[in-house]
């Protein structure tokens, strides 16, 4: 009996909004950093995120950007 070895496809997830989205890789060579850069052109929103993880999900390694910048509602009391 011989063991088959496969590789795992990598996903970078976020919250945009109330959205989740999932990105494909970019580039297999480029660190989970990187491809948070590289995708920061089209989300500014990463450019204060973290890497996280990967998890294994259903067959895929799966890195999510967490970003650190909340937004608050202003408050419109008047004292």
């Amino acid at each position: 009996m011989s063991l088959a070895v496969t590789s795992l496809e990598r996903v970078f997830s976020f919250k945009n909004g109330s959205a989740d989205l999932t990105l494909p890789d970019p580039n297999p060579a480029m660190l989970p950093a990187e491809v948070m850069d590289f995708y920061s052109g089209a989300y500014p929103e990463l450019t204060t995120a973290t890497v996280h993880g990967p998890e294994i999900e259903n067959d895929r390694m799966v890195y999510r950007f967490k970003t650190t910048l909340k937004t608050t509602k202003p408050d419109m009391k008047r004292h």
